[in-house]
């Protein structure tokens, strides 16, 4: 019995050691390197030449025979890097700060695929170069639409994003975004490749290998705390409160700034824990002297009198006036800022929000959302706002819309803001569509039977009336009616005859498609005011029109529409006397929209205002006009501060009448000639980087709210005393 015992455990023993001979000669072959690596170490003293030999052959023995991590890392650090060039500008392409960042961060996560073997090593570390490969196309698309980074907060508002459908591809989708779609292919053939060498196979970086996850992982650290030691106050700051948003991926890399940006999306569920006493207090210092602007000449000029609000879709201000052969592109509105008080300098102040950031700062004065979007992510918080200032003196509040309500999560905010109504597309009849939905022209006309009976019913009224078909990507020109933006002229012959010559000017650009698209959005504005008129409407009534953002479009196509050459249809070359100088910071403030207020009593004198002004300042201004004041306005009434405003953006940017300053890159920008001294620079950005932590912990901490809550506590306890 024994004997047989024995001969089944030597067969199983020489079945065993067949198969695990490989192995066995691997193993060999790793404890040699082992022991020949301890030896190099012990000798480094004895012998330093031969030591250093032996510390590049190690090198050398990494580099070779660990080809599929050393490429996951080099394939990973390039995608931040070509990021980094195509976003912020070539000047970061090789800043070591962001390198030494992406560098640590690709290998900390990447040191986990040696806790596996290399099958699954390699279907981890591809998982990974997928996903960040797909960061870094969402952010290169996302920089091109809103010159900013996104976030992970974004993805509560993907589906209002997808509703868009092409527009997302056609305007914002472009070929340099595809790029980083090749390194994940790259990575693939590099294994196939080096799987069959022979040296891959016997090297120990086949099988897991926790001592390499050991070393990866202090290498990694090393490149951390020497990124760590580039880092000033400022960064560190910067980081924390994230709204420079270019300067946290300059300095940090897109990979740490996203992990940063995923910290920070889940700082509203854990408001109640962590920052809530400095929050409020800083709250409280900000609005302890706040004020009503001081009586002006248009104080209450407005007051009892209706408020009809046109919310004008991608209305840019560089239309007012604006001219193809002689035809305005906006004609009508020509003629109401002509006769109105219209502000020529005037700045919306969205984020990724875009329209719905800017019905919420116009009616609230206070900032978009620093992560998310004020109407998504907290439309469950507390603010003063105009429909609610406005019930107080008996005026009923409603928005008309033609698209879905729940779009931008309008009902649930406008309710929370105070809209006693929201009239949206299931109220209106689709018998005209042009992009997104409803036509104008279709959403004016039957708008006006809506509003008589609301002024039938409820009197005194605010009403918004929110346009949609100059949306992007203004691609149904078929559906705009005619006008050519091409340039027509004449040419006199060697015969002395005269023909007529038609350039392409703005044909078939995207800008030419927009104007186009403007062109009819102003046609339906007109329908909609002869309308107004022959109801009836326009009496005891002022209309506020304004362009709720720019229409994001490529900034090559501005220098062609300012810089036009028909000789070659091409652009005037730059040391041309006529070339207009069209750059970045040109192309920013290009994108200011068009403030008009029209009333009757306004029309005898109308007045063009030059004061740069921000759609923070609407409530205050509006408010001086109509009677009514909010504490808590992070803006201004125009006509009090007047020429001396600053008008801060979400990126923290900000600009006055002399100086448009680009906080995240720290340049400026002069617009009026003169010269702004650094002193004033630095007083303005920590102005505006105050508005800006005091505007999002307000939305954060509910501090409207919980303020009120505070101040009433306070009073009883001084009562009981």
């Amino acid at each position: 019995m024994s004997k047989k015992v024995d001969k089944k455990l030597d067969k199983k023993t020489n079945k065993k050691n067949s198969i695990s001979k490989k192995e066995y000669e691997e193993k060999h072959i790793e404890e040699k390197k082992k022991i020949s690596f301890k030896e190099k170490v012990k000798n480094v003293k004895e012998n330093p030449k031969k030591s250093t030999k032996d510390f590049f052959s190690t090198i050398k023995d990494i580099l070779i025979n660990n080809k599929l991590f050393l490429f996951f890392v080099i394939i990973n650090v390039i995608n931040g890097l070509i990021l980094r060039m195509f976003t912020i500008g070539s000047d970061s392409l090789f800043a070591l700060d962001a390198l030494l960042s992406d560098l640590a961060f690709v290998l900390i996560v990447g040191s986990f695929g040696y806790l596996f073997n290399e099958k699954g090593r390699f279907i981890y570390l591809l998982i990974i170069t997928i996903f960040l490969s797909a960061l870094c196309v969402l952010n290169s698309a996302y920089y091109t639409f809103y010159t900013s980074f996104s976030s992970v907060s974004l993805l509560s508002t993907a589906r209002f994003i997808t509703d868009q459908g092409d527009a997302v591809v056609e305007n914002v989708l472009q070929p340099k975004d595809l790029i980083y779609v090749i390194m994940p292919i790259i990575f693939i053939i590099l294994r196939m490749k080096y799987k069959r060498e022979k040296n891959y196979i016997n090297s120990k970086f086949y099988t897991k290998n926790k001592k390499s996850f050991k070393n990866t992982i202090i290498f990694a650290a090393v490149c951390e705390v020497i990124f760590c030691l580039t880092l000033t106050g400022t960064d560190v700051s910067r980081l924390t409160k994230q709204w420079n948003r270019e300067y946290i991926v300059k300095k940090y890399g897109i990979y740490v700034y996203h992990v940063n940006d995923l910290i920070k999306s889940l700082e509203p569920k854990f408001a109640a824990l962590f920052g809530y006493d400095s929050a409020l207090k800083e709250f409280n210092e900000y609005y302890k002297d706040a004020k009503p602007s001081k009586s002006n000449e248009y104080t209450g000029i407005f007051e009892g009198k209706n408020i009809l609000a046109i919310h004008g879709e991608s209305i840019q201000n560089f239309l007012i006036g604006l001219k193809f052969n002689g035809e305005e592109v906006t004609p009508n509105l020509n003629k109401l800022a002509s006769k109105s008080m219209y502000f020529n300098n005037f700045y919306t102040q969205v984020s990724v929000g875009t329209s719905s950031d800017t019905e919420f700062t116009l009616n609230t004065s206070l900032m978009p959302a620093n992560i998310g979007t004020a109407f998504s992510d907290y439309a469950d918080k507390e603010y003063v706002s105009i429909p609610k200032l406005l019930k107080e003196k008996g005026y009923y509040s409603f928005a008309m819309h033609a698209n879905k309500g729940d779009y931008w999560n309008r009902r649930i905010m406008h309710k929370n803001l105070g809209y006693d109504e929201l009239i949206a597309k299931d109220k209106y009849e689709i018998d005209e569509v042009i992009g997104l939905g409803l036509s104008d022209v279709s959403f004016f006309r039957q708008s006006i039977p809506k509003l008589k009976e609301i002024v039938e019913k409820h009197g005194k009224y605010y009403g918004t009336f929110i346009m949609l078909t100059n949306h992007t990507p203004f691609s149904e020109t078929d559906k705009y009616g005619e006008f050519p933006v091409d340039l027509k002229t004449t040419k006199t012959n060697d015969d002395g005859t005269v023909e007529e010559v038609t350039y392409p000017y703005m044909e078939d650009t995207k800008l030419g498609n927009y104007i186009k698209s403007a062109h009819y959005a102003d046609y339906a504005l007109g329908l909609f005011f002869e309308e107004l008129e022959k109801e009836g409407l326009l009496e005891n009534t002022v209309i506020v029109f304004y362009g709720d953002h720019d229409a994001r479009l490529p900034m090559s196509n501005y220098i062609r529409l300012y810089n036009y050459n028909p000789e070659t249809d091409d652009v005037l070359e730059e040391d041309d006397p006529n070339y207009v100088d069209f750059n970045d910071y040109t192309y920013e403030l290009n994108r200011k929209v068009p403030l008009i207020i029209w009333s009757k009593e306004i029309e005898k004198s109308p007045k063009t205002i030059d004061y740069p002004m921000g759609m923070y300042d609407m409530m205050p201004t509006l408010g001086n006009m109509f009677g009514f004041y909010n504490k808590y306005a992070l803006g201004h009434d125009i006509f009090d501060i007047k020429e001396n405003n600053l008008v801060v953006f979400p990126t923290g940017n900000w600009l006055t009448k002399d100086i448009y300053y680009n906080n995240q890159k720290e340049e400026s920008y002069i617009i009026s000639g003169t010269v702004v001294s650094n002193e004033t620079i630095q007083k303005n950005s920590e102005y505006a980087d105050k508005l800006l932590s005091v505007s999002n912990n307000t939305l954060v901490y509910n501090l409207i709210k919980n303020s009120r809550v505070e101040t009433v506590n306070e009073s009883s306890v001084i009562k009981g005393q």
